[in-house]
């Protein structure tokens, strides 16, 4: 493989971005945050994607931020580091088309929080997962305080956080931060198909749902009404639901399907 940091496909509407740094088992470093960032906010510009797949090269998806290059000379030069990736992390999160984790041996620290970033995960059944910062007295980052909670739950998220344990692809998917759990050799091409499925839905109708349950949490019931409301206005103005509409009546094939296959 190159040398870059991250690697970047778009085929057929998939951006598929490629942690590109096998041999440390994909940990980020400045480059790879950097090509993130660049790549994230291109994607965000770009209407011919219509969905994204985040994936490790080699072995693992991510071990999390690289130790080597962790000095930190004073609170200012930590909280800067950290917020400097907020800016793309939050784009991510709130990206307006489908994200896939596919996740292969390790997503640890910044690597699961890459993982939950995404609106699905799909492991291989060798996959492993930790929030190890308890390990050396840092907390978690790349949004795991917001995401984490909301996947997990808050009791489990405490328990994850707090005790910096590692679970498995299976006890990941019991605990609902993983989708599903495949063999080794089938990650890749499952995570297509969940993307390809998932890029013939409303391109509208998906980023309006991502964003409002993204704020649901926060929100009361009053607010997502009329967010509801106002949504489903623009929804109904959309040329995919009057074609999707007149599929229905004419009794032709739909433009979305699910199960993914």
């Amino acid at each position: 493989m190159s040398e870059q940091a991250l690697l970047v496909d778009i085929a057929d509407g998939i951006a598929t971005l490629t942690l590109n740094r096998p041999d440390s088992k994909n940990a980020l470093n400045v480059a790879m945050r950097t090509a993130l960032r660049d790549a994230i906010y291109g994607i965000r510009q770009d209407r011919s994607v219509r969905a994204v797949i985040l994936r490790g090269a080699g072995s693992a998806f991510c071990s999390g931020g690289d130790v080597r290059g962790m000095t930190v000379e004073s609170a200012e030069d930590g909280r800067n580091r950290i917020d400097d990736m907020h800016g793309w992390i939050a784009q991510l999160v709130d990206l307006d088309r489908p994200v896939i984790a596919a996740v292969d041996g390790v997503a640890y620290g910044a690597g699961f929080s890459l993982a939950l970033a995404a609106d699905f995960v799909i492991a291989s059944s060798r996959a492993r997962f930790c929030m190890p910062f308890m390990k050396v007295g840092l907390v978690p980052d790349c949004a795991a305080f917001y995401t984490l909670p909301r996947v997990v739950g808050l009791a489990r998220a405490k328990e994850l956080v707090f005790t910096a344990r590692e679970i498995g692809a299976q006890e990941a998917k019991d605990m609902g931060a993983v989708l599903e759990v495949v063999e080794p050799g089938a990650l890749h091409e499952r995570s297509e198909q969940i993307a390809r499925a998932l890029a013939d839905a409303s391109p509208v109708a998906f980023g309006l749902c991502k964003r409002a349950l993204n704020l649901s949490l926060g929100s009361d019931l009053r607010t997502l009404l009329e967010l509801e409301s106002a949504t489903q206005g623009i929804a109904f103005t959309t040329g995919f639901h009057r074609e999707a509409v007149q599929r229905f009546r004419d009794k032709a094939a739909p433009l979305f399907t699910w199960p993914a296959a």
